[in-house]
Parts: structure tokens; sequence; C-alpha cells
């Protein structure tokens, strides 16, 4: 069974560049190594030499998981998407009802979430309390210590 993923422009071409990385820059270097190994003598008793295949292999199941992801890709279309309320690719500015705490966060893929950036997916529970709501709407979001409200202030799109 297939798991589709979506994703945005940029975190697809970054998934692309990296399958690409590994393909043509980290495969060869590992065929390389095997090969230097090889040529250091007895394969029955050169450790180098075992431990160059079995790097080599971990790179191909990696690439085989990454061809697989990428199989599975869609790309998300931005212009199909509802901006009246919080969906995939939607920065939503939010109000902490139980601190006065403003912040902002955009609802991307799990793949692509990155707190620091303020990016968040929206499968975490987050995500999920924020998706569907619309401005003026208080979302209420069960998280591990408690529940916390927010006030949807604006939803822009990304």
């Amino acid at each position: 069974m297939s798991n589709v993923s979506y994703y945005t422009a940029e975190g697809l071409k970054k998934l692309k560049d990296e399958l690409n990385q590994l393909r043509d820059v980290e495969r060869p270097k590992a065929s390389q190594a095997i090969a230097e190994a090889r040529d250091k003598g007895d394969l029955s008793e050169n450790a180098e030499y075992d431990a160059a295949k079995e790097a080599q292999g971990l790179l191909e199941l990696k690439i085989s998981k990454m061809e697989e992801v990428m199989a599975n890709a869609r790309l998300i279309d931005e212009s199909q998407l509802d901006t009246s309320k919080a969906l995939i690719l939607s920065t939503v500015k939010l109000k902490n009802q139980n601190n006065g705490m403003e912040m902002k966060y955009t609802l991307v893929a799990e793949s692509e979430a990155d707190l620091k950036t303020g990016k968040i997916s929206v499968s975490s529970p987050i995500g999920k309390g924020l998706l569907g709501k619309k401005v003026g709407d208080v979302a209420e979001i069960t998280v591990p210590n408690g529940t916390l409200k927010f006030k949807i202030l604006e939803i822009t799109r990304s």
C-alpha cells in the first residue's frame, strides 16, 4: 500500500535534490570505496571491504525508500485552496487565550515541518486543531499538558 504525501514546490524540489545527491554523488563514492578495499587483497579477511559493502547496502536502501516517497509525492495546487479557512499552506495568526501571547504558524505537510521557522505539521495536535477554522473562531486544542485555546486573528496564504 502506498502512502501519498503532499508537498509544496519548495519541499518537492528539496526532496528531488536530496535523491539526486544520493544517486549522483554518494552512490559513486560507495562504489569507489568498495573498489579500493577490494584492491587491498584477500576479501575473506578484509574488514574494510565488508564495511564498504554494508555502507553501500544501507545507501541503496535509503535511495530505494526515497524513490518510493517520490513516486507517491503529490504537489499541492495552491490556487485550489480555500482562503477563508485554515488549510495546508495557510499562515495563521493566533492569540493564546490562556496567556495573551500572539504567534504565527504556517501549516505544512509533515515532511516540511520546522518549528524554528514557524512551520507546523497539519498532523500535529495544534495543526489538526487549526484546520478548517476561520478568522474569529476559537480553537480548543488538547496537548500533553492540558487544553489550549487559540483565537484565530488572521489567515493568509504563504
